[in-house]
């Protein structure tokens, strides 16, 4: 098990590495692309811009850069004149904060949206399944799988307004959705963020409840649920102990990396209803050409799914008994 995590947290190091330089390149040395100009603003002079240049460093050498760049990561450096400590991501061109201070600000918004949609869609989806593979063929089978269908058709940028307008402007039984801090109130917490989270749920619950289903249906053919069978184990025993347990690993391949997804922000869905996490930071880092921004949202994004799937590869051992990590 040591070994392998170690292949994998070193694989997934130079995954970064390679996410690292690219986007550096698209970002920072792309043709066209002006950093300085952008860190300055429209109306600088040239020569304030060729000052600028010289204090942020982009008048280096490409690779003298980058170097710079991911030494800030691990040591920190100064950018213009002002110590960045470490792990430095650059002062954002924008509001000219540090960007790692940016961001933290803005995570406890999108870590509440994934906690509370994630339990949500994993109930519902996986209780649909469930239903429909143990009610193979029946009514409560063709209705789950109904609703498996509307919902995956769903698109969030048209549900989320529908049930802005249904719920809170028409019918007014809910509040306008916002962030609270949960230490603050817990009640407003979950509140403010309960519609976003139905959204979120009516969607993804659809893929889980399809997953769950045929998993469940395939491993209930298995020849080992067939002997447990045989030797007259209870349907309960049968049904949560072993079908459901082999049934896990495409779930759990599923979960990962919609929790990476949605840490790494959920750009939609903090838009439509205007929640103050990275995924609305990210569209704003755009709109206003913030490039140091941008960079770290990217890589935030990256590494929550090298981490998620590192993560899932570990789970697989203790949810299957069939694999073996060497």
């Amino acid at each position: 098990m040591l070994a392998f995590l170690t292949r994998r947290i070193l694989g997934g190091m130079v995954i970064l590495l390679i996410i690292c330089a690219i986007t550096f390149t698209l970002f920072y040395v792309a043709p066209g692309t002006n950093v300085a100009r952008l860190a300055c603003g429209k109306t600088c002079s040239p020569e304030l811009v060729a000052a600028v240049a010289h204090q942020l460093g982009v008048d280096k050498p490409v690779w003298q850069q980058f170097l710079d760049y991911l030494a800030g990561i691990f040591t920190g450096r100064t950018i213009a004149d002002t110590y960045c400590s470490a792990p430095c991501l650059g002062y954002s061109f924008h509001n000219h904060r540090p960007v790692l201070d940016t961001i933290l600000d803005r995570i406890p918004v999108t870590f509440s949206l994934t906690v509370g949609a994630v339990v949500m869609f994993l109930v519902v989806g996986v209780c649909l399944g469930l239903l429909a593979a143990l009610r193979k063929g029946k009514a409560a089978d063709k209705a789950a799988m109904g609703f498996a269908v509307l919902g995956g058709a769903q698109q969030i940028f048209v549900l989320g307004p529908f049930l802005l307008f249904l719920f809170v402007y028409s019918t007014h039984l809910m509040q306008v959705p916002g962030y609270t801090s949960f230490f603050d109130n817990p009640g407003k917490w979950a509140t403010g963020l309960f519609l976003p989270w139905v959204c979120l749920a009516i969607i993804t619950a659809a893929a889980y409840a399809r997953f769950t289903r045929s998993s469940m249906v395939e491993v209930l053919n298995e020849d080992y649920i067939r002997t447990v069978r045989a030797k007259g184990m209870d349907t309960a025993n049968i049904y949560l102990k072993h079908a459901f347990r082999g049934a896990m690993s495409p779930i759990a391949t599923l979960l990962g990396l919609d929790i990476a997804v949605l840490l790494g922000g959920a750009l939609v869905t903090e838009t439509v209803f205007n929640l103050p996490g990275i995924g609305q930071l990210a569209v704003n880092s755009v709109q206003d050409s913030d490039l140091p921004v941008m960079m770290a949202v990217v890589l935030l994004a990256a590494t929550a799914v090298v981490v998620a799937n590192i993560v899932v590869d570990v789970v697989y051992a203790f949810i299957d008994p069939r694999v073996r990590l060497g």
